[in-house]
């Protein structure tokens, strides 16, 4: 029997070990939100990191099997990275079979110095890239690899630092790009099996090779947490009281009731509780 190349037992322990929490549950998340159709032609965007390599492993093994025929390719964008992390990636895809085309950027000398919001800036700045670059090759859809981790902590982050109540939705029709889509195939993946299967593995993925990063820790200042760690602590401290209330919040983004809500946003355009009120109040004389 010929004896199997890493990448193939990396796909093999999907199959096998992890087919319940990660496998059925990416495929799970392709069916229920339609994620990708007929004659696609998706770019898998891998940043380096355990949940954007699993998610091009997991493309490329839909790929073999899927009936529905679209085209794939895995996109690398290289916003400033030091040597050693881009050697890191590199050596990775290899590894994992994944053929990356790369393109470089200059988004970490643009956003380095910037001091309100480096962040949210760098995240804009690589999002419309990898659109344009995604564009230029022929392709219709993007693929990010959020997964329901990041779903429900975006949810409750925009409730406690964002005063409004936003969910990360599955796919997201781009503004500035025409014909453009974004999708989110992990939707429904937790972090703790994708962990467990890095672990299961033996990988060692990039976590955040961000210049503003590296000189944080490069000093000797307690950095504040994240507020994005301080609310996945959060959550995790509630579920040891509140049973499955992650899946909670998840749902809750599925099932919202816009009749108790006293103000709702619908394409740009806010709508008060009075105005609100006196509509239903139209509706139900009309009927």
């Amino acid at each position: 029997m010929k004896e199997l190349t890493y990448a193939q037992q990396v796909e093999q322990s999907i199959n096998k070990k992890f087919r319940k929490g990660i496998w059925s549950k990416f495929i799970l998340a392709l069916k229920r939100y339609s994620l990708i159709e007929e004659g696609d032609k998706l770019a898998v965007c891998v940043s380096g990191g355990k949940d954007s390599m699993l998610l091009a492993k997991l493309m490329q093994m839909l790929k073999k099997f899927s009936e529905v025929n679209f085209e794939l390719m895995f996109l690398c964008m290289d916003p400033g990275y030091n040597k050693e992390n881009r050697k890191q990636i590199e050596e990775n895809a290899k590894k994992l079979e994944i053929d990356l085309q790369v393109f470089e950027t200059d988004i970490f000398d643009n956003v380095v110095n910037i001091e309100k919001s480096p962040c949210y800036l760098c995240a804009r700045m690589r999002r419309g890239y990898l659109y344009s670059e995604a564009q230029k090759r022929g392709c219709n859809k993007i693929a990010l690899a959020h997964h329901f981790d990041d779903v429900i902590e975006t949810t409750v982050m925009g409730m406690f630092y964002g005063a409004q109540i936003q969910a990360m939705v599955p796919k997201l029709r781009s503004q500035n790009f025409e014909g453009m889509e974004l999708v989110r195939p992990l939707y429904c993946v937790r972090e703790q099996d994708i962990i467990a299967w890095k672990n299961y593995n033996n990988l060692t993925f990039l976590q955040c090779a961000c210049r503003f990063t590296e000189l944080c820790n490069m000093s000797n200042e307690e950095i504040a947490p994240s507020a994005r760690l301080e609310v996945k602590k959060l959550i995790k401290a509630l579920g040891e009281k509140i049973p499955d209330v992650e899946h909670h919040i998840f749902k809750s983004i599925h099932n919202a009731n816009v009749d108790t809500l006293v103000g709702i946003k619908h394409d740009g355009k806010l709508y008060d509780f009075n105005e609100l009120y006196e509509k239903a109040k139209t509706i139900k004389k009309d009927d």
